[in-house]
C-alpha cells in the first residue's frame, strides 16, 4: 500500500519573509514526485489545510518561516509531538481565523474533527524580515533550494523500503 505524503507549504506572502513556505512548495511542485506525494501552497489557507488533512495522510511535511531565535536563514526539520483530540464534553476548541494559518491550531482542528496524522514535521527556516512586503529577504531566498532538498531528502527517506521488506 503506497504511503500518503502531503507536503504543505504555509505563510502569508504578504509579509516578506513569511512566504518561505509558499516559495518552496511551489518549486517543489515542479519536481516529480513518488505516487502518494501531494504537494500544496496553501498559504494562509489553515482551515482548508485542516479538512485536506481529513482526507487521511500517513505523512504531513508542513514548510514555513519559524522564528527559532537563529541566525536568518537558518534552516531545520523538527518533528512536533502529537496533538491528542479534545476529550469529550471539552468546550475549549481551537480558534480558526480563516485569514492565518497557525500550525498548532490547525493540528488541534484536524484533532478535533476526529482525524490524525501519523507523523508530521516541519522544515523551517528562520525569517530575517516579517514585515508588510512581498518578496522574500535575499538570505532567506537564498535558502530556498535547501529547503527543497531538505523536503526531498524526507519524502525519499518515507518512501525508502526498510532491510526487512527486502528480504521478503
Amino acid at each position: 500500500m503506497t504511503r500518503r505524503v502531503l507536503v504543505a507549504g504555509i505563510g502569508n506572502i504578504f509579509l516578506g519573509d513569511d512566504g518561505f513556505g509558499v516559495e518552496v512548495a511551489n518549486r517543489l511542485a515542479g519536481r516529480p514526485m513518488p505516487d502518494g506525494v501531494q504537494v500544496v501552497d496553501f498559504g494562509i489557507r489553515g482551515v482548508h489545510l485542516s479538512y485536506e488533512l481529513l482526507d487521511g495522510y500517513d505523512v504531513l511535511i508542513l514548510i514555513d518561516a519559524l522564528p527559532m531565535s537563529e541566525p536568518p536563514g537558518t534552516l531545520a526539520v523538527i518533528e512536533p509531538a502529537p496533538i491528542a483530540a479534545p476529550d469529550e464534553g471539552d468546550d475549549a476548541a481551537p480558534v480558526i481565523d480563516a485569514h492565518s494559518m497557525n500550525p498548532g491550531v490547525v493540528l488541534g482542528m484536524l484533532a478535533g474533527l476526529g482525524g490524525a496524522v501519523e507523523k508530521i514535521y516541519v522544515v523551517g527556516c528562520e525569517p530575517a524580515s516579517l514585515d508588510e512586503g512581498i518578496g522574500l529577504s535575499q538570505v532567506v531566498a537564498d535558502c530556498v533550494d535547501g529547503a527543497v532538498e531538505m523536503c526531498c531528502g524526507l519524502i525519499a527517506d518515507i518512501f525508502e523500503p526498510t532491510a526487512k521488506e527486502i528480504r521478503g
